[in-house]
């Protein structure tokens, strides 16, 4: 059977401009139905063709020349030639995100000359330096252009977008399969004919939705403020058919280190021993999670290769740790402040809460955990104003491990989302990491700076939570890859 309408819950319906960038699941989950990255991301951190099919590079991988794919237009028939991409991605260098703050793609291509050659399907990158990461940072580059309304809904993907409206920031979309061949895209060519995308921002409303069959389709599942909500997840006779797949999303805490305790290396690594975060998993998560061993997920470039596991509970000898540490600092106090926000992530109040409770285990007099209501202002706060107390509670997202490292670790780049850490050892892999073009070479770079970041963490690591869907049985097939990009099928 085929369905020809699928109804899709969302808990945010919304198609961002050309120059803005989001990591919001919802937004990647509709643009991966319209739009197609440049790139594939790849679980193992390397890339598959998207839009360019192929691509080589020369001096060093200074230069590089992407091919666009054949049969490449725009659903309102423009054709998407090179001077549209170069168009496209000069205009996302300089973009903000749904708070307002600026990415580092302008950083990053700062010497970078990009252009179109003259056959009109090849773009060219030429840089100073090598420059094999570029393939990282092109995967999050999803062509798209105005409509003729002025809204941001036209790209080359297998789904073309004939209606979207917001107000109120709450969206409604309606999407119909594109069946002449040109802007197909590769994915969900035999999809359902029509979707419409509905607004739900509760996890649980968007499931019951799904159960009174008013949808066909319910995403981020994992949500609900209660796990027990999701009853029938592991019943495979139910009426639901679940999805389940742990992400690449980091929920980790910025440890300061610049100023208080963990300014210390040997406080950061005791913080990671007092919290036993499988037990987090398995009370906080409820075991739909992974606990966290470095960085970046375990499916990140270089992770398979570092071999790494969590970094193993043992109270005892973070309280050692942290006593030799206050022995040789006697004006440290043992009162910190853990700050944390209601959500992104999810579950972010009772994660904090096991983590106050574990650091107080260990010595520390007194945890004050200071509630962040207005996400966005707590984002800007930590990002612009290095306001995070003691540590405070985030969620690393990108899908590169360069972009981890370049933007979050490396205390040469010094990037928004750098919180003070230092470490000789590290920056001096992060280099080598990117004078490494070939993919082998790539991952085993990598791997080396993942498990130096094991033994002197920048961050305390708590885990990668699973992403977590549900469909009418014989409605449609649906996938979530572990980046969030959505595919569908029709099923029997």
């Amino acid at each position: 059977m085929e369905l020809s309408h699928l109804r899709i819950a969302l808990e945010n319906v919304d198609f961002r401009l050309p120059t803005q960038v989001t990591d919001d699941n919802s937004v990647t989950a509709l643009k991966s139905l319209v739009f197609e990255p440049l790139v594939r991301w790849q679980p193992g951190g390397l890339v598959e063709p998207g839009l360019f099919d192929s691509w080589e590079h020369s001096d060093g991988a200074r230069v590089w020349r992407f091919h666009i794919r054949d049969n490449a237009f725009f659903h309102d028939g423009l054709a998407c030639d090179a001077q549209q991409i170069v168009k496209y991605i000069l205009g996302l260098l300089d973009s903000l995100d749904y708070f307002g703050m600026r990415w580092s793609y302008a950083r990053y291509f700062a010497k970078s000359k990009i252009t179109a050659e003259e056959d009109g399907r090849t773009v060219r990158i030429e840089n100073p330096e090598p420059f094999a990461d570029v393939l990282d940072i092109l995967a999050e580059f999803w062509p798209s252009r105005l409509a003729a309304d002025g809204k941001p809904v036209l790209g080359t993907g297998p789904y073309e977008v004939i209606e979207f409206e917001r107000e109120n920031n709450i969206g409604k979309a309606t999407l119909r399969r594109r069946s002449d061949g040109n802007g197909a895209g590769r994915p969900n060519g035999d999809g359902p004919e029509l979707i419409t995308a509905v607004h739900e921002g509760k996890g649980f409303k968007r499931l019951q939705l799904l159960r009174d069959g008013a949808v066909d389709v319910a995403l981020n599942l994992e949500r609900v403020e209660d796990f027990s909500e999701l009853d029938g997840l592991d019943d495979l006779a139910g009426a639901l058919r679940w999805g389940q797949i742990t992400s690449t999303l980091s929920a980790m805490y910025y440890l300061n280190c610049t100023a208080g305790v963990f300014a210390d290396p040997a406080a950061r690594l005791a913080a990671n021993l007092a919290v036993d975060s499988e037990e987090l998993v398995k009370q906080v998560f409820q075991g739909h999670a992974r606990a966290s061993s470095t960085i970046v997920s375990p499916w990140h470039l270089g992770s398979k290769e570092s071999g790494l596991s969590p970094i193993p509970y043992d109270p005892e000898q973070a309280k050692q740790l942290l006593d030799a540490v206050f022995a040789a600092n006697p004006s440290l106090s043992r009162d910190i402040v853990l700050r944390t926000p209601v959500y992104m992530p999810e579950h972010a109040q009772k994660i904090s809460a096991f983590v106050a409770a574990s650091l107080k285990r260990v010595g520390f007099t007194n945890v004050e955990v200071r509630l962040e209501t207005n996400r966005p202002e707590y984002a800007r706060s930590i990002g612009l104003r290095k306001d995070i107390g003691d540590l405070a509670l985030f969620d690393s997202t990108p899908n590169s491990t360069f972009r981890v490292l370049d933007d979050k670790v490396s205390s040469s780049s010094k990037n928004t989302w750098w919180l003070g850490y230092h470490d000789d050892e590290t920056q001096k892999l992060i280099a080598e990491a990117r004078k490494q073009i070939e993919p082998a070479d790539r991952a085993a770079a990598y791997a080396k700076c993942l498990q130096r970041l094991a033994e002197n963490p920048p961050w305390l690591y708590i885990a990668h939570p699973d992403v977590i869907w549900a469909t009418r049985k014989g409605s449609v097939g649906v996938d979530v890859s572990r980046s969030g990009v959505v595919s569908l099928k029709a099923v029997s």
